[in-house]
């Protein structure tokens, strides 16, 4: 049973955080996601190291919460736990000076230590939080926290606090996986002793590799895209760990990333040379200026500006740059480029520079304050990677308004629509290949945009800053997957869907009660039929809860009109001889009104559902005013033939128990109107009233214009009421066609009355 009272309660570990440190989109994505967690119910603990580089500002508001030692390998490390509250999100900093005191986060000869000493601190933390926080899922970010899940099944399994905490590893970039000497199995993870583990951590003869372990020890492993999730299940993007991805694909899914959308807002953004909206992008050419300006661009308007905020490396397609830069430069196009990475990469930026002075402007250096600039002020943003698990780039440029133009591939794929010059579809521009050429057409589609056709080239703009970029949609994707994984803990914004309204289009049978409106015309007798009827329906409302009951009103009905009938029947035989036509004609009444009664017992018993399904009530009540208008239209053309349809129905009565009987009924009914003799009346009145007025129900359902499905169950029901059990059976073989029984019912009482008028003539 779910607990309703508890919150689900979250571990976020990650290797880097903004705004404390940042340098790629995992910074962004620790420092959003678990804020759009929070905002959605949940309690979120955050875990990083604190490192030398942390601003002095956000240091100074720390508190020391705890310390304990964390024993690594043969060595036992001091930990330190500096508590820091932001944005409603608590921050816990492991804090241990040897491994992270330094003035960059990686790169360092010992990574493979201090980020096992990380992954060790996290797990041994879990029993040293705030009280009444309890781990129930342990996020994992890449491979500086990837041996975190293999360290709580080996070292803390069995423990009461680890019992309930399940794993969720994230890979933000397959092709980082912390591959280091084997050597650091016993030395510093200290399980060369678990054969276990040393297998699954092992990638090669003298390797082993962080990454691996999660992926093999984690309850659940996402990645920050639906294509990059089966993109690296390919041993093209897979980077080697395809095998254990396609083994474990049951429990991988990809999830988008977002973006705090608060932060990155050119509304508000105080980063930026100038402020705009989607409605009002007059900042933006204000930025754009600026920008030229701070980097020796000639200040343009009319050229297009196209930036890029990168590592510079292969994977972020640096050669595809390399190859088409001269090109494009060539063509016009103004280029900023701002990062670090590959010397080889740094050198071509500077070479390019020095080439086309005023066109092309390289920052080769880390400034998050220029890169908001630059994400402000251009119109373009090129991002052709070799592989993309998400990008986090793309969807700033757009917030923006600076179109992208990307390689379609993982997460470039799924959140920049191409262009599409016919319809005007899209919010950026895209090629397949990792091709120079492909490249830099794509680069120069953009720019004839932007040339040729501005009015087209703003409405792209316009859609791509309309685009919803937030992370409530990731956030929510997030907490399915760990509530899934904790059912006894209740989730707590339950939304209250109401499908009921689909059940609305039931009213498309109303065109089955449209089908013969025109039968309604004759509709004068109506209110007579209704007002008739309607004690009936009122002994039919009061015992509709009790099926028994509903034979015994219909069986007293009966009765009633029987005793009528018969008492009229014994006043006298000159009476007899005189009353017989207005007899019938009041039996022929009566059996209209036994016609209607049904149809509103029907009507009466699909009221109670009306309430669940108003249309259906509508459509059905729609059907019932047909048919009352049939039943006085009929009961209008029988008091000109009642003779007829008594002769038909005496005829037809006695052909209930058997077909035999039938024979004999009919002379013995011809006789009864010839000769009008009054013990032969009554006898006739005694056996034929009862079924007189039962039959027209039995053939009234067979005769019915257009019997709606559950009309017809109900009309059987009242049927069968009357009689025992064996009758209703051949009942239902007396129609000719039940497909099509009003036209062909109506002859059958012709033939019957010709019958009977040439035996009148014969006699």
């Amino acid at each position: 049973m779910a607990d309703s009272s508890k919150k689900m309660q979250i571990v976020f570990a990650s290797a880097e955080c903004a705004p404390f440190v940042k340098t790629g989109g995992l910074g962004d994505v620790a420092g959003s996601l678990p804020a759009a967690l929070v905002r959605a119910g949940a309690e979120v603990i955050v875990m990083v190291p604190k490192y030398a580089t942390i601003k002095d500002e956000y240091k100074a508001q720390m508190e020391h919460f705890s310390d304990f030692y964390v024993s690594l390998g043969w060595r036992n490390e001091y930990c330190g736990l500096e508590k820091l509250e932001h944005d409603g999100v608590t921050y816990m900093f492991i804090d241990n000076e040897r491994y992270f005191a330094r003035d960059y986060p990686y790169g360092f000869f010992d990574d493979g230590e201090r980020f096992a000493f990380f992954s060790k601190a996290i797990t041994e933390s879990l029993q040293h939080l705030p009280a009444g926080f309890e781990c129930d899922i342990l996020h994992c970010n890449d491979w500086q926290t990837a041996l975190a899940p293999v360290f709580l099944r080996e070292f803390y399994q069995g423990l009461p606090l680890y019992d309930r905490v399940k794993t969720v590893f994230s890979i933000h970039n397959v092709a980082f996986q912390g591959q280091f000497s084997d050597t650091v199995m016993e030395d510093i993870l200290g399980v060369a002793h678990i054969p276990a583990a040393a297998s699954q951590l092992r990638c090669d003869a003298c390797s082993i590799n962080y990454m691996l372990g999660a992926l093999r020890y984690a309850d659940a492993i996402t990645t920050v895209s639906p294509t990059y999730a089966n993109e690296i299940q390919t041993p093209e993007f897979g980077e080697g760990l395809d095998g254990v991805l396609r083994e474990r694909s049951y429990a991988l899914q990809g999830i988008l990333n977002g973006i705090d959308v608060a932060g990155f807002d050119p509304a508000t953004d105080k980063r930026i040379a100038a402020n705009y909206t989607v409605g009002d992008r007059s900042g933006k050419a204000v930025c754009k200026a600026k920008l030229q300006e701070e980097l020796g661009l000639e200040v343009r308007d009319d050229r297009p500006l196209m930036v890029m905020v990168t590592r510079l490396t292969r994977q972020k397609g640096m050669d595809l740059v390399m190859y088409a830069l001269d090109r494009i430069l060539a063509g016009g196009v103004q280029v900023a480029v701002l990062g670090t990475g590959d010397r080889d990469y740094e050198d071509g930026l500077r070479y390019f520079q020095g080439k086309y002075p005023g066109t092309m402007a390289a920052r080769i250096e880390f400034d998050p304050a220029l890169s908001q600039r630059m994400y402000a002020a251009a119109d373009m943003f090129l991002m052709p990677s070799k592989f993309e698990p998400c990008g986090l780039s793309q969807i700033i440029a757009m917030r923006y308004g600076t179109l992208p133009i990307v390689r379609e591939t993982g997460g470039l794929k799924d959140t920049v629509i191409p262009y599409n010059e016919f319809t005007g579809e899209g919010t950026g521009f895209s090629f397949s290949n990792f091709n120079g050429d492909e490249m830099g057409d794509a680069v120069f589609r953009a720019a004839r945009l932007f040339w040729d056709n501005r009015d087209a080239w703003n409405q792209l703009v316009t859609q791509a800053m309309s685009q919803d970029f937030s992370w409530t949609r990731s956030a929510d994707k997030y907490l399915d997957l760990y509530f899934f994984m904790h059912p006894e803990i209740e989730r707590p914004a339950a939304v209250v869907d109401e499908p009921e309204v689909v059940a609305e289009p039931v009213a498309a049978e109303e065109p089955k009660a449209e089908e013969k409106p025109v039968e309604a015309e004759p509709a004068k007798a109506e209110p007579k039929v209704k007002a008739e009827v309607a004690l009936e329906a009122e002994d039919e409302v009061k015992t509709a809860a009790k099926p028994a009951a509903k034979k015994t009103t219909t069986r007293k009905t009966t009765a009633k009109k029987a005793t009528t009938t018969k008492a009229a029947a014994t006043k006298t035989t000159a009476a007899k001889t005189t009353t017989t036509r207005k007899r019938t004609t009041a039996a022929a009444k009566k059996a209209a009104e036994a016609e209607a009664a049904p149809e509103v017992k029907a009507e009466v018993a699909e009221a109670k559902p009306a309430a669940k399904a108003p249309a259906k009530t509508a459509a059905k009540k729609t059907t019932t005013t047909a048919k009352k208008a049939t039943a006085a239209k009929k009961t209008t053309a029988t008091k000109s033939t009642a003779a007829k349809a008594t002769a038909t129905k005496v005829e037809e009565t006695p052909a209930e128990p058997k077909a035999e009987a039938a024979v004999e009924a009919k002379p013995t009914a011809k006789t009864t109107t010839r000769k009008r003799t009054t013990t032969a009346k009554k006898t006739t009145a005694k056996a034929a009233a009862p079924k007189a007025e039962a039959m027209p129900a039995a053939v009234k359902e067979e005769t019915k214009p257009e019997p709606a499905p559950k009309a017809a169950e109900v009309k059987a029901k009242t049927k069968a009421a009357p009689k025992a059990e064996a009758k209703p059976e051949p009942a239902k073989e007396t129609p000719v066609s039940p497909g099509a029984p009003t036209e062909k019912k109506t002859p059958t009482k012709k033939t019957s009355v010709r019958k009977a008028t040439a035996t009148r003539k014969r006699r």
